[in-house]
């Protein structure tokens, strides 16, 4: 580990990106680094702040401005080393697609093996240990693209381990997966380290950069600390600045530590955090029970209304896919509302028919008027779960006015619309109108996106995944985003997402689907009351609501549907303060 030579050394390494017209965007400035093999290093830092450009130099496929990165001692600037080099380094992307080549998963994670030059029965050796250890060798002869998003991620890892790498660096592998396939992904990479290999895990999870051995923050493209995790979330006011924040229930035990000095530091899971607490607050009566939360009535004028809605992908075809069986639900007008469930569960899929992208194959989707909602309706605009799938003019500012100018709007009202939305979306109007759309960092892309569908003053607006991949202080401002849309402006929302506490604090009413089937429906503090049915179905609730839970079942005197870290501390204000009454 540290007392060995390193496996990567990073030094003085500065990198730019061009802007037309004006000067390059610093990504890197003096970065120096040295990563040892058998490390596990979580990366983590705001939108833009460097991260995968620098995951993108450990590998050479980004070479330094200037400065210098070493792989073993080979030179990433020596063309005749990067075979070697991206031998040792593996690079998994955000997005699996970007890497998956072939058309039989098989052949994909044979891809470079082959491209090695190998003997063929090593490269079947390797596809087979490859494959079986991410749980995919099951799946060796289906087409990559047929297969959930996690089997993706997992496919992509496994054509990184088949080159057999000393290092595998993870650019947000986990950001777009379900709970389920974010743990299968996880559980793999600490079975990676365990057996020696270096891994290199950018992320905007909290959580997962707590299970980290050391983590690396970097700020405006330099390198604003290096140490272990538990040194970095001991303080809130060090995260702040950063754009970061503790994980929940960390953030809710350093509350609590600011008003009982006698609490200890350093935690860094719920379980820690639990177990501290349970000492010291009043225990309940064993026929205490908690009041069950019915979901709400339905009321209020529908906006969007499905119904007995089907869709099958790739219908009379050996592939054919169910995506959605019989749907039915009701969008009320002005409400926040959440669509919950595993990946391929139908989220998107109906997403899209509620725009009008897609046409059910049986059932109907109509708006309050009764008119079937069209793709080319105005009521109703989407946010896609890839920005960047949207974005297609070349610079920030015409892309955001592109659906104003489609609506024939004077271009005074056009300009007026565009500095609005994204002022509003925190994508400043002045700084980024005339920043190129594909040179702008990947949260900012999707607050971009935003801006485009804001920019039109849809009355429903559906979000797929919205806050995914984004740093925790760009996920509070898109959702104080939203809200302001849902109070100020009276739009109706709905949103798709992994993002739990994202339900808990903006969703009013959500729903529960498993393969195109709707399960369950209610307000988030009654679904959430049924771990078991969320984790049946791939899903988590809240870290807040799970930490309270725990309690509860441990027999603290706490109620079990608490949400949120606000409503978590004021409950558990009130037990410690119970807590030491009775002691």
């Amino acid at each position: 580990m540290a007392g060995q030579p390193p496996l990567i050394t990073v030094t003085d390494l500065s990198h730019s990106f061009p802007v037309q017209g004006a000067e390059p965007v610093a990504a890197l400035s003096g970065i120096n680094l040295a990563l040892h093999p058998g490390e596990m290093v979580a990366v983590v830092g705001a939108n833009g702040s460097g991260k995968t450009t620098l995951g993108r130099h450990l590998n050479g496929l980004l070479l330094p401005d200037s400065g210098c990165v070493t792989v073993d001692g080979m030179d990433t600037r020596t063309r005749a080393d990067l075979p070697c080099i991206r031998s040792s380094v593996a690079m998994v992307f955000q997005r699996p697609e970007d890497q998956i080549v072939a058309t039989t998963v098989e052949d994909d994670v044979a891809f470079g093996p082959q491209n090695l030059g190998l003997p063929g029965d090593q490269i079947e050796s390797r596809v087979r240990w490859a494959l079986e250890t991410t749980g995919m060798w099951e799946q060796r002869f289906r087409p990559p693209h047929l297969l959930s998003a996690g089997q993706q991620q997992r496919v992509a890892i496994a054509g990184a381990l088949a080159m057999r790498p000393r290092c595998m660096v993870l650019d947000e592998a986990t950001a777009m997966l379900d709970p389920a396939g974010r743990r299968a992904v996880l559980d793999l990479l600490s079975q990676l380290h365990r057996e020696g290999m270096t891994i290199v895990h950018i992320t905007h999870s909290m959580r997962e950069a707590c299970g980290a051995e050391r983590v690396i923050v970097l700020a405006d493209g330099r390198v604003a600390w290096d140490g272990p995790p538990a040194a970095l979330f001991r303080d809130p006011d060090r995260l702040e600045p950063l754009g970061l924040e503790a994980p929940p229930a960390v953030a809710l035990y350093q509350e609590l530590a600011r008003r009982y000095p006698g609490l200890p530091g350093g935690l860094l899971t719920e379980a820690e955090v639990a177990e501290q607490l349970l000492g010291r607050l009043a225990r309940r009566s064993a026929s205490d029970e908690p009041a069950s939360e019915e979901p709400p009535a339905e009321t209020g004028r529908p906006a969007l209304s499905v119904s007995a809605v089907e869709h099958t992908y790739l219908e009379g075809t050996p592939f054919a896919t169910r995506s959605l069986e019989k749907l039915d639900l009701t969008l009320y007008a002005g409400e926040p509302a959440a669509l919950l469930g595993p990946t391929g569960s139908g989220k998107s899929t109906l997403l899209q028919l509620m725009a009008g992208l897609l046409e059910p194959q049986a059932g109907k989707v109509v708006l309050d008027s009764h008119q079937p909602v069209s793709s080319g309706s105005r009521s109703v605009a989407m946010l896609f779960q890839r920005p960047e799938e949207q974005l297609f003019e070349t610079f920030v500012g015409d892309d955001v006015a592109y659906g104003p100018r489609q609506m024939g709007l004077p271009a005074d009202e056009v300009r007026r619309r565009v500095r609005w939305a994204m002022d509003l979306g925190n994508i400043p109007f002045d700084h980024y109108k005339d920043r190129f759309c594909q040179g702008i960092s990947g949260g900012e892309q999707r607050k971009a996106a935003l801006a485009g569908v804001l920019a039109v003053r849809p009355h429903i607006l559906l979000l797929d995944e919205p806050t995914a991949g984004l740093d925790p202080r760009t996920r509070r401002e898109v959702l104080e985003t939203l809200r302001q849309m849902v109070q100020d402006e009276g739009m109706t929302l709905m949103m798709a997402t992994h993002q739990m506490e994202d339900v808990a604090e903006l969703a009013q009413r959500a729903w529960v689907l498993d393969r195109g089937r709707l399960l369950a429906t209610g307000t988030p503090r009654a679904l959430f009351q049924r771990p078991d049915l969320m984790a049946q179905h791939g899903l988590e609730v809240p870290e807040v609501t799970s930490l309270f839970h725990r309690l509860w079942q441990e027999g603290a005197d706490v109620p079990r549907d608490r949400l949120t870290l606000r409503e978590g501390l004021e409950a558990l204000l009130c037990g410690l303060d119970a807590g030491e009454k009775r002691a």
